[in-house]
């Protein structure tokens, strides 16, 4: 099942996404149509707050009435939101070695060019990898985003003005549902509601600038509508493995950066039980995967322009489009 928060008549509703991707079907217009309203159609936070019944009935709403066409809107003229527009909380992880290894190396080189310092890029550039920092295996690495600037697909990402280089980051996430703590990893997948797509634009200028102070991205990664996820929620039965998907972003309609959602150093389950060690994970947080390989500006040196389009594409999600500009 795909799930959708979006607007319509001025109202915030869910649906189901069916018909190749082309409709959304209204589950509190369909229940109300069966006499069975249930306040759990009123918003994705609701419905993953009602737990399995919930979807149960929604499952049914669309057999009994899905090819009602009152009952559905295109997705092409609806204004789709972020399937959870104020997730509970939200953590991004660094999952991926490829990407962990290159960054550093992106905002030296980063802050060669901005010095001018040609010889310092050059001596960069030449030099290995090296290895990966022992903590990366020991446990998953995360950080603590604002839940406040998210964002949904087709939405235009007004650049902060504090900020000159403007970064997408190629990412997959998963929705969290059964509230619990001191989750075993083996019990964790019941801890997924679904997957979805994230995009966590990045003011690398001033990121770079903070890191160097050892504690973490804020003002690199926080500014409002930043936060992007979407278009929709996909739950597992419809995904399969997690970690076999194709990921791709495309800048303006070319291919900027392909990878796979398999290699993570520690999967969505292993994440799950280290955060909830002696802390409660609630239903409705995001858990990101962290950036693919080679899946942002930082690592090819390539960054996005005033009026940019990207769209990052994972396999049985969807494509998640935004546009930036300049403020």
């Amino acid at each position: 099942m795909k799930l959708a928060t979006f607007k319509s008549g001025g109202q915030e509703k869910i649906g189901i996404v069916h018909t190749a991707d082309t409709l959304l079907f209204d589950l509190a217009a369909a229940a109300h149509r069966s006499e069975s309203a249930n306040p759990a159609f009123a918003s994705m936070l609701a419905l993953i707050d009602a737990g399995e019944s919930a979807l149960e009935q929604a499952a049914k709403l669309f057999d009994k009435h899905g090819k009602d066409e009152s009952l559905s809107i295109k997705t092409g003229t609806a204004e789709i939101l972020a399937p959870i527009p104020e997730p509970r909380q939200m953590r991004d992880g660094m999952s991926f070695p490829l990407h962990i290894l290159q960054a550093p190396r992106g905002q030296l080189k980063l802050a060669a060019r901005a010095k001018g310092d040609m010889a310092e890029l050059a001596r960069i550039e030449a030099e290995p990898l090296g290895e990966l920092p022992e903590v990366y295996r020991k446990q998953p690495i995360y950080y603590i985003t604002n839940r406040f600037s998210v964002r949904g697909t087709n939405t235009t990402v007004k650049w902060p003005r504090y900020s000159q280089v403007m970064d997408y980051e190629l990412e997959f996430g998963i929705i969290t549902r059964n509230k619990g703590a001191n989750i075993s990893a083996a019990k964790a997948r019941d801890h997924i509601f679904g997957y979805t797509i994230f995009n966590d634009f990045s003011a690398r200028d001033a990121q770079r600038i903070e890191m160097e102070g050892r504690l973490g991205p804020a003002k690199g990664k926080s500014f409002d509508g930043g936060n992007v996820m979407g278009p929709w929620i996909v739950t597992p039965d419809e995904i399969g493995d997690p970690y076999k998907l194709k990921m791709e972003a495309r800048v303006n309609g070319k291919m900027r950066s392909q990878g796979v959602t398999e290699g993570m150093l520690f999967s969505f389950e292993e994440i799950i039980a280290h955060v909830s060690k002696d802390e409660t994970l609630m239903p409705g947080e995001f858990i990101g995967s962290g950036t693919v390989g080679n899946g942002c500006g930082l690592e090819l040196g390539w960054y996005l322009e005033h009026g940019d389009t990207i769209e990052l594409e994972v396999e049985k999600i969807g494509t998640l489009k935004n546009r930036v500009e300049r403020q």
